[in-house]
């Protein structure tokens, strides 16, 4: 297994869950460039908390759906940390529309968060072919547990846009195993709350009826993170972890 001390990682979407996997890592004393699109201020505030933990750490601005930005994300990223080992990319959208109000713009909008992973992904490995090792880096991707077998209502085309991160997952992983690069994803289930939703709503409609009757645990999912960038065979997994979200226990909040 890897040792994740002075090993690189490139971050992308810090807010939330983000933050929790970037602290996480910083504590593993892995150097850290931080990708946003927005909300400076806070990733700023995130960056300073973080820099004392590590050797190397930057902030990098751009839109992943961006071709040219990506590629400039990433060899930001490589000139700043001296070369890069592991790429763990969080960015979504998260929008609740039920279908009676959706249009072409929302697909379009889902759809970005399936090109900014499929673009990450592609100028990320170009880069981690030219590290020596023989696993050369880890790329880790973020779908969702209920872009499977149990979708959730109202959220039609973010989850076929997760749906895709799943596949990507396994035809990235064969597609670079051959460059001893490997990728997986984690599903998260119930971590976040929409924002559109209250307290009550979340906990009532959607936690309560997980059947473990909880919500899903970001550090646990931070930790997992940790466990999949020190592997070297597990390779082409999508790892749900949602508080058995997947067997089906949220049926009832579907049908409110």
């Amino acid at each position: 297994m890897l040792s994740l001390e002075g090993k690189t990682a490139l971050i992308v979407g810090s807010k939330r869950l983000g933050s929790v996997v970037a602290r996480r890592l910083a504590k593993e004393r892995v150097d850290l460039a931080i990708a946003y699109r927005e909300s400076v201020d806070e990733v700023s505030a995130l960056i300073s908390e973080l820099a004392p933990q590590v050797d190397k750490i930057h902030l990098v601005q751009g839109d992943i759906s961006v071709e040219s930005d990506v590629e400039r994300i990433i060899s930001e990223s490589v000139v700043e940390l001296g070369r890069l080992w592991f790429v763990i990319n969080l960015a979504s959208d998260f929008s609740r529309t039920p279908v009676t109000e959706l249009g072409g713009s929302e697909w379009d909008k889902a759809m970005s968060t399936a090109k900014g992973n499929y673009l990450i992904a592609l100028y990320a490995s170009n880069h981690m072919r030219n590290n020596s090792e023989i696993t050369k880096g880890h790329i880790l991707m973020f779908g969702d547990s209920a872009a499977g077998e149990t979708p959730n209502r109202n959220y039609l085309p973010y989850l076929t846009a997760k749906a895709s991160i799943d596949f990507m997952t396994r035809a990235f992983a064969l597609e670079l195993a051959g460059s001893g690069i490997l990728v997986n994803a984690i599903a998260p289930g119930p971590v976040i709350r929409h924002p559109g939703m209250t307290e009550e709503s979340w906990m009532k409609g959607v936690v309560s009826n997980t059947p473990l009757g909880r919500e899903s645990s970001s550090e646990e999912i931070a930790e997992l993170v940790v466990t999949l960038l020190r592997s070297e065979t597990i390779t082409g997994e999508t790892i749900r972890v949602d508080s058995g979200s997947h067997l089906g226990g949220h049926l009832k909040s579907k049908r409110q």
